[in-house]
């Protein structure tokens, strides 16, 4: 890399603006208003040379170069928030009803949004936040926040770590607060020096030359702020490993004790009781969701006991259960047990559990049981074999009965309308009688059976949806934020302040320079030379305007 010596002795690197030791302009400086005329310096990282200014040579480099722009970071962000917007138009694959027609995306976008959700399924945004794409998206705007962060934060570190009290003259007089002064005498200068120092300011010397600085540190602020955002960045991207981020939907019926998702058999849910509560229907606030809905919940809460497997870690061995939670869960109030959070997400009420069935002959008036049948609904036998000898086999099973143009099929998985094709064989017959059996439905498939079944008696019960969700990451989230707040608290509430005095041939140079509220920094100059014989600053941009 090329070298440029400056007048006073000290070399810089290529791409400096301002001398590292004197200060003194080595490239030309634009006016900051534009305006032609005596030109201020650009003060912008203390003139010092970032590196993607000044190498422009090899791929890393380009590369360099290409992430260190502020605006391929804005637009990195705007894609990203743009892809985000439209990820939420439709629900994600993760949040499809457990109750849709078909959990599968390919046939679920389609049938519940039409067209618009077709299009939405095949560009991929049913999957967005864990998609391949979104997340290089995600990695590429940490990228450039660190390219960002370290292409300015270290030259400007170390040029006001070495910044002298000694500058040259032409440094201070294109400074936006200037003022020469004549005949000031040393009490003057010492008056200044204490009025500065009960203002917070610390004072350095270098050969009669005193630099006054304060807030240095509120500097730093936008740089905590990337700190902030990349480890929320982190965050999302550690989310969509199953390490730090898992959540699954489960159904657990009255009664029923089944084993969590996602926990491998270590812990186990008993659901003891589901409770639904509405509002009166006189109540007036509700009259119109009444009208339309017939019931509007009120509350609608799980009662519910997890258990821990102390043996789930052997392989084939019944898990002998130990009760670790006893909650009811309502829609804001979630159960927590071992890092696992429990949310009441959805609810089925009257869901048929199990259905009796008896067998009798079609031409008696009585209907006399020549034996009878359960089935569990939720997980049906193939075959019965009665004790009158009967046999009933089923050919079909139709948990949420539909006729779909003329052709019977199942709207869901979930036992609230069964329907059956049984099939009858008498005893000591190989030759089966065919009857379609449903709820209000009892058809004979040829009008010549002998032999008829029955809806003998049921049993109903309701259903919790529960989301059973693990999260790891929130812990960075917050992190991140707290960080980023910090970042914006020290930005926006402090200013880096300078004041530099230039003793010059029985009078004094004074300047000023600050990141932000000029007019604090003059209030304050204004109080630390009143009283003495230093003319106040006058600020050159409004004197060029």
């Amino acid at each position: 890399m090329n070298k440029i010596k400056c007048e006073c002795g000290h070399i810089n690197p290529e791409g400096t603006v301002l001398c590292e030791a004197c200060g003194k302009p080595i490239e030309g400086n634009q006016h900051i208003d534009g305006n032609e005329g005596k030109k201020l310096l650009n003060m912008r990282y203390d003139g010092t040379a970032r590196r993607s200014q000044t190498y422009n040579k090899s791929v890393v480099d380009k590369i360099w170069s290409f992430f260190s722009s502020v605006k391929v970071g804005v637009w990195l962000i705007v894609i990203a928030l743009v892809a985000s917007m439209i990820g939420t138009i439709f629900p994600q694959e993760i949040y499809i009803p457990a109750d849709a027609v078909s959990r599968d995306p390919a046939i679920f976008y389609e049938d519940r949004y039409g067209v618009l959700g077709l299009i939405y399924y095949q560009l991929g945004f049913h999957n967005l936040y864990s998609s391949w794409w979104y997340m290089i998206l995600i990695a590429l705007i940490g990228i450039s926040l660190v390219i960002c962060s370290l292409d300015r934060f270290v030259p400007l570190y170390k040029a006001l770590k070495r910044q002298k009290a000694q500058r040259h003259e032409t440094f201070l007089n294109r400074q936006r607060l200037y003022s020469e002064s004549s005949d000031v005498a040393d009490q003057d200068i010492e008056t200044v020096k204490e009025n500065l120092k009960k203002q917070r300011y610390k004072i350095r010397e270098e050969n009669g030359h005193i630099l006054a600085e304060k807030g240095r540190f509120s500097r730093w602020g936008p740089y905590v702020n990337h700190i902030g955002l990349i480890i929320i960045l982190l965050a999302a991207i550690f989310r969509t490993t199953p390490l730090m981020h898992t959540e699954e939907y489960v159904w657990v019926r009255e009664g029923q004790q089944i084993a969590l998702p996602g926990t491998k058999g270590e812990y186990y849910i008993e659901n003891k009781e589901f409770i639904m509560e509405t509002h009166d229907e006189n109540d007036e606030r509700f009259a119109q969701a009444i009208q339309q809905e017939g019931v509007v919940p009120s509350n609608f809460q799980t009662d519910i006991v997890i258990y821990q497997a102390t043996n789930a870690s052997i392989p084939g061995a019944e898990p002998e259960l130990e009760p670790i939670l006893e909650e009811s869960i309502q829609m804001n109030k979630p159960a927590k047990f071992d890092g696992y959070t429990l949310y009441q997400s959805g609810y089925q009420v009257n869901e048929f559990t199990n259905m009796t069935f008896k067998v009798h002959e079609t031409d008696d008036p009585d209907e006399t049981s020549l034996g009878s049948f359960t089935i569990n609904l939720m997980n049906p036998e193939s075959t019965y074999e009665l004790d009158s000898g009967f046999r009933v086999e089923i050919g079909q099973y139709y948990p949420d009965y539909i006729l779909d143009n003329g052709v019977p099929t199942s709207e869901t998985n979930f036992p609230r309308n069964p329907a059956f094709v049984l099939m009858v064989y008498p005893p000591e017959s190989d030759s089966p009688e065919v009857s379609f059996l449903g709820i209000g439905k009892n058809i004979d498939a040829t009008g010549e059976n002998e032999y008829k079944i029955g809806i003998e008696d049921f049993e109903l019960h309701d259903v919790s949806g529960l989301t059973l969700r693990v999260d790891y990451t929130l812990p960075f989230f917050i992190l991140g934020s707290a960080i980023f707040m910090i970042g914006v608290i020290q930005g926006m509430y402090w200013q880096h302040r300078r004041i530099w005095i230039h003793p010059k041939a029985g009078g004094i140079l004074l300047a000023a320079h600050t990141n932000k509220n000029w007019f604090g920094i003059k209030k304050e100059i204004e109080k630390s030379i009143e009283n003495t014989s230093i003319t106040m600053v006058e600020d050159q941009q409004e004197l060029d305007e």
